[in-house]
């Protein structure tokens, strides 16, 4: 062996020793949450199966508990788990968690500026006065409501133009989500058809793709070696970019777009209010399918409260106790974002006796808390008695949290409610739907899509009531 050669193995080999033994040193002084031992660099990458993120931390809450910790990289993350943690997290303790962690796949574009990735004045500032400013886009000309009620039509006449035909309800569930959006923001909705309305949509698809990607994940977790990785990661901000040239062209003689906290925040509705609201739409179709007993119930239900003669309104809802349940059901069945979106403390925290410095990202697993069996019964059965008393009145149920909650909680969780309530309740209200094959136990359940759940593929037929 040459001798040289061997120097540089032992010196290698030293230094590597070094920096294990001097960052396991660091970092066993911390009294943060345990959590496995992480690796210099990469952390506890390894720790995190490929494309199965979500998984993976729920594996390790059986072993470490319900607050532990992982390194993404150097970066601590704090995991919360199970109802009883989430709640003392987000909703007693809501003022020390209110911080938005990092999003490395959006964080460069983004730049903390919006109502969802805001931090600090800024976006408690933006929070406030949000709404209000809204209502230039067009929301005072109009209600909300009617804006879903006038999409709920034209989702009808788009449905009924299919004429029974099994179809993939897909692209018609995201047309009219993205449409309710679009007329707020814009002022008008979309014709299906229209080219830039489905590059917009294709536009938002990508995005998400990129993002639940395996790439995307690993962006996530080592962004600082992902930047020199190639991968479907690096088409998101190209795709954002996009996204804000389509909204800027359509509101370029509006001054409040000059804003670039406004212009933030409408991209914030368009991905907050179009991917969940849709996706909960075609996995709840497909649910009420697998179970016809629930589908009648609910048909008659509508008969008796609403009639064929006139589209579902939100005072509707309370006279409703069924398909309340069922909504809520589907939601917490579907469990459409079990990560939710990384919180940070904005204080140094004492937390079930450990340590968490300001600033530490913290992933409350919303996914542990709408499947907690403290709260629910058969967490993996799907059963709308969850949110039914023993009188059939609809009752809440506290792991309810499919918005996440606290200070962070969803801001368009009113009119995510609202479409939901109509869209589902219209659909019912004029057609039977029927499933192209039977579906299972096992073909209901959610996939997981790195961070993301969603249905399996089907098609369906809409066979007209009226």
């Amino acid at each position: 062996m040459d001798p040289s050669w061997a120097e540089t193995l032992l010196l290698t080999v030293i230094i590597s020793a070094f920096i294990y033994t001097t960052w396991n040193s660091i970092y066993r002084k911390r009294n943060l949450p345990p959590g496995p031992t992480p690796l210099p660099i990469v952390g506890n990458v390894l720790h995190i199966k490929r494309g199965e993120m979500v998984k993976s931390l729920m594996e390790l809450k059986e072993q470490y508990g319900s607050v532990y910790t992982v390194y993404f990289g150097h970066y601590p993350i704090v995991v919360l788990c199970g109802y009883n943690t989430v709640k003392e997290a987000l909703i007693d303790r809501a003022e020390e968690f209110s911080g938005r962690g990092r999003l490395p796949t959006v964080d460069q574009f983004i730049k903390g500026y919006g109502i969802v990735f805001g931090n600090g004045n800024r976006w408690k500032d933006l929070r406030r006065v949000s709404l209000s400013t809204l209502r230039t886009f067009g929301m005072g000309k109009k209600s909300i409501e009617e804006r879903i009620q006038e999409e709920a039509h034209f989702l009808i006449e788009e449905i009924k133009s299919q004429k029974e035909q099994f179809i993939d309800p897909t692209s018609f569930r995201i047309q009219c989500v993205s449409n309710v959006i679009c007329s707020i923001v814009f002022g008008n909705r979309f014709e299906y058809t229209n080219d830039s309305f489905q590059k917009l949509l294709t536009m938002f698809s990508v995005v998400f793709q990129d993002m639940s990607s395996v790439s995307g994940q690993l962006q996530e977790m080592l962004p600082s070696v992902m930047k020199y990785v190639p991968g479907r990661h690096h088409r998101i901000n190209k795709c954002l970019q996009k996204l804000t040239d389509f909204i800027m062209e359509r509101e370029e003689n509006n001054p409040s777009f000059d804003n670039e906290n406004m212009m933030m925040t409408i991209l914030n509705m368009f991905f907050a209010g179009t991917e969940t609201v849709s996706t909960t739409l075609r996995h709840g179709l497909m649910i009420i399918m697998k179970y016809p007993e629930i589908q009648a119930k609910l048909h008659e239900e509508i008969h008796r409260v609403i009639g064929e003669n006139r589209i579902p309104n939100i005072e509707d809802r309370p006279k409703m106790p069924y398909m309340d349940a069922v909504i809520h059901e589907i939601q917490r069945f579907s469990d459409i974002l079990p990560l939710n979106l990384p919180h940070a403390t904005i204080t140094d925290v004492n937390f079930k006796g450990y340590t968490i410095p300001k600033g530490t990202d913290v992933y409350p697993l919303l996914c542990s808390v709408l499947q907690d069996p403290t709260k629910i019964t058969r967490p993996g059965k799907f059963d709308p008695n969850n949110f039914l008393d023993n009188k059939g009145c609809f009752r809440k149920n506290d792991a309810f949290m499919p918005f996440s909650a606290g200070k962070r909680v969803c801001a368009g969780e009113g009119l995510a409610k609202m479409e939901l309530f109509v869209f589902f309740t219209v659909i019912l209200q004029n057609f039977t739907l029927i499933p192209e094959r039977e579906f299972t136990d096992k073909d209901i359940n959610p996939v997981m899509t790195g961070f993301a759940n969603v249905p399996k593929f089907y098609r369906m037929s809409f066979k007209p009531r009226i």
